[in-house]
């Protein structure tokens, strides 16, 4: 979804210069881009020698593509715990800035966050605030890649919201990329800096504002929230 109008090569050299820069989670992406524009091209190829050349090049980055998704996992599933924060019914003073603010910071350059349900308004503005902290406290992010269920009941106004938000996130020189898996539970968010943030109810565990404009409806802090936990591991850095 949302793959801009370039051709193979640009994309793979594309792809290269983030794998050697560090940019994991981008590389994997545009790997995968430009490997499927290549597998159009040999389905349209009728010279042999040709298609040799074009699945030669096809093998060499699909093993590059599913090493990276190999490094990825592995930092996903190892680590150690570092903090656990119970958060209690009705209490406040957990934005996501008092939570987990302190490891947002220059270091991180790539975001995995892995958010079952963006169906509903106030699932999007939760997503926004996110991606607004992640701006503002990670200076040389790159790229963010959202992880999500389609919304069967209205999926063309979901795929319009994040397409809102896409372009948004373009014009401040981060790419975010929507990637929907129907059967995905889990709720994590990744950074490329080490550090793994598991939230129970992943970023929707606040509680509305009651009565509308009160305290709480733009500073999540004043917010009261929904029981959960909230876990930060520490792994190694993607680079590393």
């Amino acid at each position: 979804m949302f793959v801009g109008k370039m051709n193979a090569k640009d994309i793979l050299m594309r792809a290269v210069q983030c794998d050697q820069a560090g940019r994991i989670l981008e590389a994997q992406h545009l790997y995968q881009d430009g490997i499927q524009i290549l597998m159009d091209l040999v389905g349209d190829e009728s010279d042999v020698a040709k298609k040799k050349v074009f699945y030669e090049r096809i093998k060499e980055y699909i093993d590059r593509a599913e090493q990276i998704k190999d490094r990825v996992q592995k930092h996903v599933i190892r680590g150690e715990l570092v903090t656990n924060k119970p958060i209690d019914d009705n209490s406040t003073g957990n934005s996501y800035q008092s939570l987990f603010g302190q490891y947002l910071n220059a270091d991180v350059k790539e975001v995995l966050l892995e958010e079952p349900y963006l169906y509903e308004k106030y699932q999007f503005q939760n997503l926004v605030t996110f991606l607004e902290l992640l701006v503002k406290n990670c200076r040389h992010l790159k790229y963010v890649r959202v992880v999500t269920k389609t919304d069967t009941k209205a999926p063309e106004n979901q795929s319009n919201v994040l397409e809102q938000i896409r372009a948004d996130m373009a014009k401040r020189n981060v790419t975010l990329s929507i990637k929907f898996e129907d059967t995905l539970h889990d709720r994590k968010i990744v950074l490329s800096n080490g550090y793994i943030i598991k939230i129970g109810r992943g970023l929707h565990f606040f509680k509305a504002t009651n009565p509308l404009y009160s305290l709480g409806l733009c500073d999540y802090d004043f917010r009261k929230c929904l029981q959960t936990d909230v876990d930060i591991w520490r792994t190694r850095n993607f680079i590393a």
